[in-house]
């Protein structure tokens, strides 16, 4: 079944104090390109969600998407030094015996102090945060697969069809070139009959002038090789493994095909459908970029 390597796919997940979601996006490159995009704090595992997408995906530039859900809306949780509060409790303990004065300090007094409660980016648990960048991954690998596989079926529908008229044009051009070879007989009996002007035409010289024409615009090799290649290109499309890049290399050896069938033709049918033969074939080109 054919993949296109276009597609989008989304999963979140919690663990523990972490919740984080995962956008994956896809569109064509000729290998498997990974980029990540994290929060810095988790910089460390942008080898892992590598690693996971190249497993699961054969082609395509993936731009991985890691966003980490705030606990709070201004994305910072209020911090608290101890230690510098035990300090401050500590220094007013005794400034309040120097002093011989009470010793009255309350909470509130050693909270208001500078640093003892400030305002920083929640601690990041790495424990936590990749047992739930695995589970959206995953959710979200599965939901671009189901993308890319619905795209695929549209891809294969389309290049069923554009194979089809592919292989009515060769079927039409092996059916012309015998009838080139008649209409060149035809031709040069006429022209040799004008020129020596009623004398007899020598049959072994027209002949040989019409077999050497024949051998020289023979396609039956190139035809050959186009009715295989449709054949492997079908084989293709049934295929359960990735095969874009193979589609890719059989499309450019059958317009190499057509484009020697063209050089060779002399024929003004068969030249009009070596045009139509190229044009599909650049559009099926066109197609298998998308095919993964």
């Amino acid at each position: 079944m054919l993949h296109s390597m276009t597609g989008f796919g989304s999963g979140s997940a919690s663990a523990g104090s972490e919740s984080l979601t995962v956008e994956l996006r896809s569109v064509n490159h000729k290998f498997c390109e990974v980029k990540v995009r994290l929060p810095r704090e988790l910089s460390a595992l942008e080898a892992t969600l590598q690693k996971v997408v190249k497993d699961k995906v054969a082609r395509g530039a993936i731009d991985v998407s890691v966003r980490r859900a705030a606990r709070t809306s201004m994305g910072v949780v209020p911090q608290v030094d101890i230690a510098l509060a035990k300090e401050y409790r500590r220094a007013w303990s005794e400034l309040a015996k120097e002093l011989e004065l009470p010793n009255t300090v309350t909470l509130r007094d050693i909270a208001q102090q500078m640093n003892v409660i400030r305002l920083e980016e929640p601690q990041i648990s790495l424990d936590d945060a990749n047992k739930a960048v695995e589970q959206a991954l995953l959710q979200a690998l599965e939901a671009l697969g189901k993308m890319r596989e619905k795209e695929g079926l549209a891809l294969h529908a389309d290049l069923t069809a554009r194979l089809a008229l592919v292989a009515q044009w060769v079927a039409e051009v092996k059916e012309l070139a015998p009838k080139a070879i008649d209409a060149y007989r035809a031709r040069l009996s006429e022209r040799i009959a004008e020129l020596s002007k009623g004398l007899a035409v020598d049959p072994q010289r027209l002949a040989q002038e019409v077999a050497f024409f024949a051998e020289r615009t023979d396609v039956a090799e190139e035809m050959t090789r186009l009715d295989s290649h449709l054949v492997q290109f079908h084989e293709l499309l049934k295929s359960k493994e990735p095969s874009g890049r193979k589609m890719d290399f059989l499309v450019q050896e059958m317009h190499r095909e057509v484009n020697t069938t063209g050089s060779k033709s002399q024929h003004a049918e068969i030249s009009s459908r070596v045009m139509q033969l190229k044009a599909e074939l650049e559009r099926i080109r066109e197609q298998v970029q998308n095919v993964e």
